[in-house]
């Protein structure tokens, strides 16, 4: 699968971003499978929210990190594309502006 920034990634149901306590770090939970997730992919993943397109999601980041959305949106797309590529993630296309 390969994501565009108009795409809406959210996380299917039995999916779901966890803090925990014992490994002191947040992980992706999924059935009968747990991701381990570094600060990048946290900061991504508390921003899918199947409502917001990866554009608007690397928009946010530039924002709260004062960084190029260039040079944050292709690396969010890499990420979202590993996840969805291992079935933790699913895309929506965007709403046609306009209609």
């Amino acid at each position: 699968m390969t994501l565009t920034p108009d795409d809406v990634p959210r996380l299917p149901r039995g999916v779901r971003m966890h803090f925990d306590g014992v490994r002191g770090a947040h992980v992706l939970l999924a059935p009968e499978r747990t991701f381990d997730l570094d600060r990048n992919a946290v900061a991504v993943l508390s921003l899918v929210d199947g409502t917001r397109s990866i554009r608007a999601i690397a928009d946010a980041l530039a924002e709260q990190y004062d960084a190029p959305r260039t040079v944050i949106e292709p690396d969010v797309i890499t990420m979202l594309n590993g996840l969805a590529d291992k079935r933790v993630l699913e895309t929506k296309p965007a709403a046609p502006s306009g209609a």
